[in-house]
């Protein structure tokens, strides 16, 4: 197929669209204005030729590969230093470069200064006193000094009062001398820090007058500003190779006997003063408001990692054609097959309605934000509670997502050059960072526990977990009628019965004089089992809610697609844990038959617009870096273009013929 053509399949899909590609496009993007935004920002950087991979990264040693990621990350923040200088940064540049869909085309493996842009800046932003951000944020912001942020350690992760980095505070100096007692206290994956941060913020435990006061944060220098040498004091070094962010240059730190000044501890929500006095935070939560910040951008990001794998997978769908349906017709498309259809079209609606829960959940910590900044922290631990199931839920979805769409692929899916072990290896990395997944649902279900008890009581329940105050005053559910807004309902009643489960089962080991963390471990399935009925609940209410609103604001043929969509997430979803659903609701063997045949019925309805909403994406070329879903669809030939690429294939004979394979073979001649 000539290099300018279209895949003739790929083309006649297109053009069975029933609605129009760029209005879902300036949907999804947030209007036109993003929209010719986005495009002036992947012109910028897309077609620079110094940000492009002439060779596969895939064939760099690991050294060539930081390497040549540290090149393109400077290139990549100068670019950021012109815009800023020109008044043209803003939140979606950052998002778009360090946790975006454009960022992943520029350094595929991640950009090893991400960490300074995404954690160091925002932790002095929202943890350092006015005095504090105006010392560091100028300098950090023009990147005269590069950051990360080192909390993990090599023993303890998400349990941070396990954490043993240690701060005892030198009255007599006015300094913190921090240290690393133990080599599980080395602190353990900060992004950048191995090679390219001269700076960390370090998360240790705080002692002053010789007691544990908890945690608290600290800007600790790491190397020399001139030679980049470790600071004294200082062991720092490269974890190594990891299943994916190859090139993020995660790193490994350990101190000893380092001195801080007493200014370098941030102290916005909590202080030490110079005689060693310490005064306690508000509320102990806030100390933990970067993480929480950064556990909601990942939800928005995760529906663009599901954008990207659908598109790869549906586009290869209508370009492969394989296995008969009709032995006396010829091979057809491989989407014709129901059983691929129902493979890839259920991520396609699992990253619309992601996006949706990731405005929804953004908007909701700015609003409680906003509120702490007046004081009010009334809705802090529902905040925090609801971003902790759903980084746990959206992650881990979205990891098995990928893994649907490359089997969706076949054996071509395996392959480097479709993209997707890449895609994969950064996708199932966010079901760790940030709080591993299990601990995030158990941080979740204590908040749930302790909600019951409230609604027990006749308290008055925040939005978000108001089902289980109605649950309480009704425990019946009544008859399914297969409605969608009956799905919804559904959810929070079988949530509700999570919640109630685990909440009578803490109580029965309470009252047999267990502790409470005892009994929680006890009950760590049914409480893991709580919070993620929760998480789902909740994806479901605002998928309902916020397309319901969106589908009238649409042209006629939109919202139908829109209602498909809706359709087709609810109802897998319900079927997938049809097991719940059956335990608490009085589901008949019809009402289930119902909802199979409105799914496969969703199936059909959504096949002619499959390709063109994976278009409507917009997700560029260099984006997907797939020889699978580029754009034209010129599948096999992108294949082969990939193998040709590869350094064995340069020369016809390689070494080890000579060296190893003749002399073995002639050995008995």
């Amino acid at each position: 197929m000539p290099a300018n053509t279209v895949n003739p399949d790929l083309q006649r899909e297109r053009e069975k669209a029933t609605f129009k590609t760029q209005e879902f496009t300036y949907w999804w993007v947030g209007g036109k204005n993003k929209y010719e935004a986005k495009k002036k920002l992947e012109k910028m950087f897309l077609d620079d030729p110094e940000l492009q991979d002439d060779l596969p990264i895939s064939y760099m040693s690991p050294k060539e590969l930081y390497e040549h990621s540290v090149r393109k990350a400077v290139i990549i923040a100068n670019k950021l230093r012109e815009l800023r200088a020109e008044g043209e940064d803003d939140v979606d540049t950052y998002t778009a470069l360090f946790g975006g869909a454009l960022g992943s085309a520029l350094i595929k493996e991640g950009n090893p200064m991400m960490l300074h842009f995404v954690m160091f800046v925002p932790t002095i932003m929202g943890q350092g006193t006015t005095e504090q951000q105006i010392e560091w944020l100028s300098k950090a912001w023009d990147c005269n000094i590069l950051g990360t942020y080192a909390q993990t350690e090599l023993g303890h992760g998400t349990f941070l009062r396990g954490l043993e980095t240690r701060a005892d505070y030198d009255a007599s100096t006015q300094e913190f001398v921090i240290n690393t007692p133990t080599i599980s206290a080395y602190k353990w994956w900060p992004g950048g820090m191995g090679h390219t941060s001269n700076y960390a913020i370090v998360v240790a435990q705080l002692y002053t007058k010789g007691e544990f006061r908890g945690l608290a944060p600290f800007i600790v220098q790491l190397r020399d500003l001139e030679t980049h040498m470790p600071m004294p004091g200082i062991d720092v070094g490269d974890i190594g190779p990891k299943i994916g962010m190859k090139s993020v240059n995660n790193g490994y730190l350990g101190l000893k006997n380092v001195r801080v000044p007493l200014n370098n501890m941030l102290m916005k929500n909590q202080q030490v003063l110079p005689d060693g006095t310490y005064v306690a935070p508000k509320n102990s939560v806030l100390t933990y408001g970067t993480m929480m910040f950064v556990r909601c951008a990942l939800i928005r990001d995760l529906s663009q990692t599901l954008a990207k794998a659908s598109t790869i997978a549906m586009r290869y769908s209508a370009v492969r054609r394989q296995s008969p349906i009709d032995p006396n017709e010829p091979e057809p498309q491989i989407i014709e097959h129901t059983t691929q259809q129902l493979k890839v079209f259920p991520q396609i609606a699992k990253a619309i309605v992601f996006k949706i829960t990731g405005e929804c959940i953004w908007n909701m910590f700015n609003n409680v934000t906003g509120e702490l900044e007046q004081g009010n922290m009334d809705r802090l631990p529902e905040m925090h509670a609801l971003s902790c199931c759903l980084k746990a839920i959206t992650s881990a979805d979205s990891a098995a997502a990928v893994e649907v769409c490359r089997l969706s692929c076949g054996g071509h899916g395996y392959m480097d050059c479709s993209n997707f072990p890449t895609i994969y290896g950064m996708t199932t990395a966010v079901c760790t960072y940030e709080g591993e997944n299990t601990v995030m649902l158990l941080q979740t279900s204590r908040y749930l526990v302790k909600v019951y008890a409230q609604a027990l009581n006749g308290e008055t329940l925040v939005p978000t977990v108001h089902y289980i105050q109605d649950y309480v005053k009704n425990k019946q559910f009544g008859k399914f009628d297969c409605s969608l807004e009956q799905i919804v309902r559904a959810f929070q009643f079988v949530a509700a019965n999570k919640v109630r489960i685990a909440y009578e089962r803490m109580e029965k080991h309470r009252k047999q004089g267990r502790e409470p963390e005892t009994a929680a471990n006890l009950v760590g399935i049914e409480l893991t089992q709580a919070a993620d009925l929760h998480g789902r609940a909740f994806l479901a209410q605002s998928a309902y809610t916020e397309l319901n609103q969106l589908i009238p604001k649409v042209s006629p043929e939109l919202g139908a697609v829109f209602k498909t969509i809706l359709e087709l997430y609810l109802i897998d979803s319900c079927l997938i844990r049809i097991g719940d659903f059956l335990r608490f609701i009085n589901l008949t063997d019809s009402d289930i038959s119902k909802l199979e045949l409105r799914l496969a019925d969703c199936l059909k309805r959504l096949r002619p617009n499959a390709v063109a909403l994976v278009d409507s994406f917009d997700v560029h070329d260099r984006v997907l870096d797939s020889a699978l879903g580029a754009a034209d669809g010129r599948v096999y030939e992108r294949i082969f273009e990939s193998a040709k690429k590869n350094p064995m294939n340069q020369e016809p004979v390689n070494k080890t013929f000579h060296q190893y394979l003749k002399p073995f073979m002639r050995a008995n001649l």
